[in-house]
């Protein structure tokens, strides 16, 4: 019974951000429980070489390239989609940007409106479209990726805190507006080892490992699992959460 719960076969699920990290490791994991995946990002080499690996391990995507932060281009993630498929079953807003490291009092206009574009904006025209063409009428998942510094305060990375803060509290909104036909979670990772994460890190990656109960930083296959949870029927009766996973930092 719970086995089956979670099997995605016949489902179709969109991973934005999906060419590196994170985004790679849901996709790659939707894909290993059935899904087939809509890998999107930038960059099509990045998306072809993740699109390479789930079909080496037996599953099925394809790549639409398209830019978080312009509406016309995420038209063409949902259209793509549907011309391909004809259904829309899983979103996964994972992809995000973060131009502007340091306090966020001293932050440009034009790097805040960056940020907001493909860290909020993005995710909810993504959101609408899906829910517009198919969800309304089909039903589905949305699963947001969001962070911990949307939770509570960080140094560094203070914009785009805020605009997780944003994303988790949409999170929660379009939660109680889309159900019961939709559900809505988001995930909030603590500090994982990806490219965009490394100027955390990199200098210092064994004293923060030691500040976590855990005694590691995370890796994207710790945020993929939570996702699949999500995306699958064994969490039916879930919307509205935002779960930290975090290697215990908040205890």
């Amino acid at each position: 019974m719970y086995k089956e719960m979670f099997d995605l076969t016949g489902k179709v699920a969109i991973v934005t951000g999906g060419s590196r990290g994170i985004g790679e490791a849901i996709a790659m994991a939707l894909a290993e429980f059935g899904a087939k995946v809509v890998l999107s990002s930038r960059k099509l080499e990045g998306l072809n070489a993740v699109k390479e690996k789930v079909e080496a391990a037996g599953g099925e995507a394809i790549c639409i390239p398209a830019h978080m932060g312009k509406p016309e281009s995420l038209k063409e993630i949902v259209d793509g989609t549907l011309e391909k498929y004809g259904t829309i079953d899983i979103l996964v807003n994972n992809a995000a940007t973060n131009p502007a490291f340091g306090p966020m009092i001293e932050t440009e206009a034009r790097a805040v409106d960056k940020v907001l574009e493909v860290n909020v904006i993005g995710p909810l025209l993504l959101a609408q479209s899906a829910w517009r063409l198919w969800m309304q009428d089909h039903g589905g998942v949305i699963v947001n990726v969001v962070s911990t510094g949307g939770i509570r305060p960080a140094p560094f990375i203070g914009i785009y805190n805020v605009s997780k803060a944003a994303l988790a509290h949409m999170t929660r909104q379009l939660a109680l507006e889309l159900a019961p036909a939709v559900r809505v979670n988001a995930i909030a990772p603590g500090l994982v080892k990806t490219d965009m994460s490394r100027v955390l890190y990199e200098s210092g990656e064994a004293a923060l490992a030691a500040r976590h109960p855990m005694k590691r930083l995370g890796v994207p296959a710790d945020i993929a699992g939570l996702a699949l949870f999500l995306a699958s029927d064994i969490s039916s009766w879930m919307t509205g959460e935002v779960i930290a996973v975090e290697g215990g930092m908040s205890l």
